[in-house]
């Protein structure tokens, strides 16, 4: 194991220095072959997540850090924490010995060229002052200043259990004020007062003060934060916790390339910004927050309550760690214990608040490019895909429908029919879907136009009547630019207000304008801005440039600045300054949409897709993974960024398929429609004409040739078959807090082969889908855990007793996914959209497990009535087979009664031991030609169960 090598070197590395302690040419041999055989070296993207076994051994309670310089090949005898991190308010420059002993720290020589040579002495920190368990106060040790800022001397420490299962550790330097993330923006919510907690506290008094968490049935120290370097000024903080494995998924918003996080000394850096997810930088959202998979199978979270900029540092194995570095707030931690995955997600979920319920529009497919341009043009992409046949839900409209991209406005010239074109869209049971951006246009010329496009618009002019802008330094509302040219931006934390101004708008968008949209699309809302900070520029103070600058996108601008392309950090909004909250406002903007739809539509559930996110904010928006390129290696990050988003509790997530940015080519695009069918958000998006591209060629699903169509076709039609299976798993997400997507990780976390595969990954708990994501591909290898699996197409059985790894080949026109053995899948009939399809017959696929049994569910509502699960106006389904032979159909809640007569009409069978005979339904006889064989699958045909009644099946099998 990794581990094991790696303690394996150490010793033998001991060795030799011991026997040649001067001996400089074989020390530079040695640390020439620990850098080139480290096994925490970072992988490629093209290697990572490939399934192969890992590293995640549980690691014991290391030593403290080592006092004095040690020139060994890795000399750390326990987790360290870097003295002189990168600052980006100070040129960049090499790490000196001499800088590192002035600021009383202990320079190491590591072979491992990132682990850092200047790390804290034990002795830096604070230490233990008064206090017990719950309320501590703790007394600095080392250096009163950091960054030229004074230290806080003492800190309030207080730990409190929330329930058996969760605790907050709150750190606050004490007699302070410092910005905290109001409960308007995210209230934590408590449950049930603890009876028998998973975990106990110890607090470690000596050599640095810490919180240390231990987990009862393991002994697992899931975390523990007595590591030097613990730091409070008023704009720098840090801590340091170790962790019990370095099995870490998580963090976010990054294009991270692998699930399971490369721990080799890796800085990940928070704060909302405007950036195309193609590299490593901090993007849209702002969520920090990561599980830690543990031993046997165990997991915890670890949520850090605070908006501000801040950066995490993830050090590798043997001992394995975390340093948090934030530039504000408070250190308010959330750590959520679980007997599994799901587990420690589901108290993560109740605490941050469960996902909104989608509707069940939303899960088709979705037809969208910027660049139609022209009405026209938009009406001939939409009807080609209709005479087509191609299943689709809703059309979307990007900026290029709005009169110079003034948000709810429709330009007259090139839109002016598009109110009879989305009424006619209604008509043929599918939805429309509109984008506006937060910055409201307000340069003079360009207003008027608009005010002349749009009778009765004054967007500006009423947002300044309802002082609803952001402000700047001076108390003058800031202005920047965005797509109008000169914009504004509404306070969306000024709740109440802003949802008074944006509800006004939608409003005039809907009787004015005439557009009768089904959902709001809100981007831009980092906040983006073309402009640094504002078109005046920014004031010189430590707020725009603070004394530390986490490793933030262009961070080093102006010699250092957090304003480049969004807004001055002294902008004024109502939950505080900019600089707290800018990580808080495509959150707030959420919230505000929302409000204004349910206020509009009270009985509706509110539909807001939002490219900027923050904790929490799944209760008010769906996700999607933002601008990304038309690229073989964005398919896997594509999978990669879902699973993730689930974590952070947001089950509606997708990418667009076939790419945003660039050309997509023929083969990529068919591959990725393949890999969208289980996307669970299913969006088609593409740029027109932009950054070199002259022009994108379409890529909607008639945008090739009859074969490319007719691929696509399938694929599409597949997803709309197993919709009712989706959104029963959606349902599950709502009340529950479970995924619905899910890594093989997540449902299989005792076997340490599923750790890190990320090329696959399982829709539910039933669908396991191993696609081809490289360009070329004519075979997969899939890994497939313990169990039976069988085949879509024919039924075929893989088995696996103790997991293994299965070579599939994958023609173009392929996309292998498994039932899991055990599992019982509903499905219906497929339409043009969901509003037919949802009237169409329905059927059962059994999957059996070893003892041929299996079990599932249906969840059936109206699919758009705002609190159906509350108000108990829905159908639930609970199907049970047993020792292959009896199956059973139980009503479990009967409060809705679904439009079309709905009946179940096929059962088909994976896995029995052979076939049926003898068949009887609710205790009548049936005949043998309802019993069929399509390959290996056992099909019960022409049948007619009730979906509103209970039904029992019964047969004998003829072995």
């Amino acid at each position: 194991m990794a581990t094991q090598n790696n303690w394996g070197r150490h010793t033998f590395f001991m060795c030799v220095l011991f026997l040649m302690a001067a001996a400089a040419i074989a020390m530079s041999a040695i640390v020439l072959h620990r850098m080139l055989n480290d096994d925490d070296s970072d992988d490629s993207p093209t290697s990572a997540g490939t399934g192969r076994p890992v590293s995640g051994a549980e690691v014991g309670n290391p030593p403290t850090t080592p006092t004095r310089s040690t020139p060994l090949p890795d000399s750390r005898q326990g987790a360290v924490v870097d003295c002189l991190p990168r600052n980006l308010r100070e040129p960049r420059q090499d790490v000196t010995r001499g800088e590192c002993e002035r600021r009383q720290c202990i320079w190491r020589i590591a072979a491992n060229s990132r682990a850092p040579k200047c790390v804290f002495p034990d002795t830096v920190g604070y230490k233990f002052q008064t206090g017990n368990t719950n309320h501590l106060k703790i007394s600095r040790t080392g250096p009163e200043e950091v960054y030229g800022m004074k230290v806080h001397p003492e800190v309030d420490v207080t730990v409190e259990d929330y329930g058996d299962n969760a605790l907050r550790i709150y750190f606050r330097p004490s007699n302070t004020q410092p910005f905290e993330i109001p409960e308007e923006a995210l209230k934590i919510n408590r449950p049930a007062p603890a009876t028998n907690k998973l975990y106990r506290v110890e607090v470690v008094k000596t050599p640095t003060f810490g919180i240390k968490v231990i987990r009862n049935s393991t002994g697992s120290v899931v975390f523990d934060s007595s590591l030097p370097g613990l730091t409070f000024s008023d704009q720098f903080l840090q801590i340091s916790t170790r962790l019990p494995t370095d099995n870490v998924y998580g963090f976010g918003e990054h294009n991270h390339r692998r699930y399971r996080h490369d721990m080799n000394w890796k800085t990940w850096t928070i704060f909302t910004r405007d950036m195309a997810p193609v590299d490593e930088w901090n993007l849209y959202g702002a969520h920090p927050v990561y599980m830690n998979l543990e031993k046997k199978g165990k997991a915890n979270m670890v949520f850090l309550k605070n908006s501000n900029a801040m950066e995490v540092t993830l050090q590798p194995s043997p001992y394995p760690a975390i340093t948090y570095r934030t530039i504000g707030g408070v250190l308010d931690f959330y750590v959520f214990l679980g007997e599994n995955p799901n587990h420690a997600l589901q108290q993560y979920i109740h605490a941050i608040g469960h996902p909104a319920m989608p509707p069940y529009w939303t899960l088709g497919f979705h037809l969208l490019r910027w660049g139609y341009e022209t009405l026209d043009r938009m009406k001939i992409i939409n009807e080609r895909n209709v005479n087509a046949g191609i299943p689709f839900d809703a059309q979307w409209g990007d900026i290029d429908y709005m009169y110079k991209k003034f948000d709810y406005t429709v330009d007259k010239s090139t839109f002016k029919e598009l109110p009879e074109f989305v009424d006619q869209v209604h008509k043929e049971g599918k939805k429309f879907v509109v984008i506006v951006d937060c910055g409201i246009g307000s340069r003079e010329d360009l207003y008027l136009e608009a005010k002349n496009n749009s009778a009765g618009y004054r967007m500006y002019e009423d947002g300044l009547e309802m002082d609803v802008f952001v402000k700047n330094s001076s108390g003058q509302v800031l202005v920047g630019k965005v797509w109008p040219e000169e914009s504004v931006f509404p306070d969306f934390t000024n709740i109440e207000n802003a949802t008074k101004f944006w509800k006004k708008w939608i409003q005039y968008f809907n009787d004015t304008e005439r557009v009768h949209i089904d959902g709001l699309w809100i981007d831009m809302n980092e906040p983006a801005n073309f402009v640094q900070g504002s078109v005046t520029g920014c004031p010189d103070n430590h707020w725009n440039h603070p004394p530390f600058i986490p490793q933030i996108f262009e961070g080093d601008r102006d010699s250092g600045s957090l304003y480049y392309k969004t807004l001055c950090m002294d902008g004024v909004q109502h939950w505080g300054s900019h600089y707290d909250v800018h990580s808080l406002y495509g959150h707030s903007e959420s919230i505000v949409t929302y409000n204004a739809l349910v206020e509009l539509n009270p009985n509706k559930r509110p539909f807001v897709m939002t490219r900027s996110s923050f904790a929490g904010t799944s209760k008010y928006a769906f996700k999607w993974l933002g601008d990304n390129g038309s690229q073989w290696r964005q398919l896997h990050w594509s999978i990669v960024g879902m699973l993730e988003f689930q974590l952070f509790g947001f089950p509606l997530i997708g990418a667009d398929i076939c790419g945003f940015w660039a050309q997509a080519q023929y083969e990529m695009c068919l591959r990725w429609y393949q890999l969208g069918t289980f996307y669970p958000f299913a969006r088609n998006h593409n740029i027109y004409k932009n950054d070199g591209v002259e022009y994108a060629r379409d890529q909607d699903p008639t945008a090739w040739n009859s074969t490319f169509t007719d691929i696509v076709r399938r694929y599409i039609r597949i997803r709309y078959k197993f919709l009712p299976y989706m959104y029963s798993q959606f349902k599950e997400a709502h009340i529950e807090a479970t995924m619905v997507l899910r890594s093989l990780m997540f449902e299989f976390p005792e076997d340490e082969n599923t750790w890190s595969i990320d090329r696959q990954f399982m829709f539910g708990p039933s669908l396991l889908i191993s696609p081809a994501l490289d360009e070329g591909q004519t075979e997969v290898t899939a890994y497939f855990p313990k169990g039976r699996w069988f085949d879509y197409y024919e039924g075929k059985e893989t088995r696996s007793s103790d997991g293994r790894f299965v070579t599939i080949p994958t023609p173009l026109s392929f996309l292998p996914f498994h039932a899991r053995g055990g599992s019982i899948i509903p499905y219906q009939n497929v339409a043009n959209s969901t509003q037919y399809s949802r009237l169409n017959p329905m059927g059962l696929w059994c999957a059996l497990d070893e003892t041929y049994s299996a079990s599932g569910s249906l969840y059936v509502d109206d699919g758009e009535s705002i609190d159906s699960y509350t108000t108990g106006k829905y159908l639930e389904l609970k199907f049970e087979l047993k020792e292959g032979e009896h199956l059973t159909i139980s009503v479990v809640h009967q409060g809705y009664t679904p439009p079309g007569n709905l009946s179940f009409t096929v059962i088909e069978f994976s896995g029995l031991p052979g076939l049926p005979t003898s068949l009887s339904i609710d205790g009548r006889r049936i005949e043998a030609r309802h019993i069929q064989l399509k390959h290996k699958i056992v099909q019960l045909v022409d049948i007619n169960l009730d979906i509103t009644k209970n039904h029992t099946v019964n047969w004998m099998v003829y072995k």
